[in-house]
C-alpha cells in the first residue's frame, strides 16, 4: 500500500497539480475536485461516461459536500480535470466504434485505470464489480500486444473490444462466467450479428464445455494472458 500511495501521490499531486503551476495555467486547481473525479472514474471503469453529466452525479450524491464551494462543475471544468488525467496516463480513454457506420462516435466512451492496483488502493477490495475488472486486464493486454482498441457498437448491441492492427482484426467479448445459457446468449448476439470473417473470441473465467460457438472462440481467460 505504501508503493500505491507513493504512485498516487506523485501522479496526482507532482504531474497533475504542479504541472498545471509551471505551465502557468489555472485549469486544475482544486485537489479535492481532482480527488472526487479519480474516485468516480475509478469506480466507473469499463461503464459508458458522460462528463457532461460527471458534476450533476458528484453533486447529486453529495460528493461534493463543501462550504466553499457553488453550484455544479461545468461539464468545460470536469473535462479539463479528466484531460489532465489522461494526459498522466492515470487513465485511458477508449472511443465508441460503429462496426455498420465504419465510424468513431463522439459520446459516451469508456475510461479505464492504468493499475487494478491502484483502482483496490482507491476504493477498497471488491467483488461485486469483478466483470469490469477483468475487462481492464484485457484492454491493457491488448494495448500492451499492439493493437489500436475501440468498443464495437453494432445495432443496440455491443462488443467490449475491437482490436486491430495494420493487418489484423479481433472482436472480443469478456465475462466471467459462459456457464448460463443467459450469459451465453447475451455475450454471444453482438458477435453473431457481426458479417465479416475476422476472429471473434469470448474470454471468460469459466469458458464452459465448448470451445466454439458457431466458430466464435470460447477461450480461457487465463491461458489467453499466458500464451504471449
Amino acid at each position: 500500500l505504501a508503493l500505491l500511495d507513493g504512485i498516487y501521490s506523485t501522479v496526482v499531486i507532482r504531474d497533475i497539480l504542479e504541472r498545471e503551476t509551471r505551465r502557468g495555467q489555472k485549469q486544475i486547481t482544486d485537489p479535492a475536485l481532482l480527488r472526487k473525479i479519480i474516485l468516480f472514474l475509478a469506480d466507473n471503469i469499463g461503464s459508458s461516461v458522460s462528463i457532461a453529466s460527471i458534476g450533476n452525479i458528484l453533486v447529486n450524491e453529495g460528493l461534493l459536500d463543501d462550504d466553499k464551494r457553488k453550484g455544479i462543475p461545468s461539464a468545460h471544468t470536469v473535462q479539463a480535470y479528466v484531460n489532465a488525467l489522461l494526459e498522466s496516463y492515470f487513465f485511458y480513454e477508449i472511443k465508441r466504434f460503429d462496426i455498420k457506420g465504419k465510424a468513431y462516435l463522439r459520446t459516451l466512451g469508456k475510461y479505464y485505470i492504468v493499475d487494478i492496483g491502484l483502482r483496490n488502493y482507491l476504493l477498497g477490495f471488491r467483488n461485486r464489480d469483478s466483470g469490469h475488472a477483468i475487462e481492464n486486464v484485457v484492454y491493457f493486454e491488448l494495448l500492451r500486444r499492439g493493437y489500436d482498441v475501440a468498443i464495437g457498437k453494432i445495432g443496440n448491441g455491443e462488443v467490449d473490444f475491437i482490436a486491430t492492427t495494420a493487418d489484423e482484426k479481433k472482436y472480443i467479448q469478456v465475462t466471467e462466467s459462459m456457464m448460463s445459457e443467459d450469459v451465453r446468449k447475451r455475450e454471444l448476439a453482438p458477435l453473431q450479428s457481426i458479417r465479416d470473417n475476422y476472429e471473434k473470441i469470448v474470454l471468460s473465467l469459466e469458458p464452459g464445455l465448448d470451445t466454439s460457438y458457431d466458430g466464435i472462440k470460447s477461450e480461457n481467460l487465463i491461458d489467453w494472458l499466458l500464451n504471449e
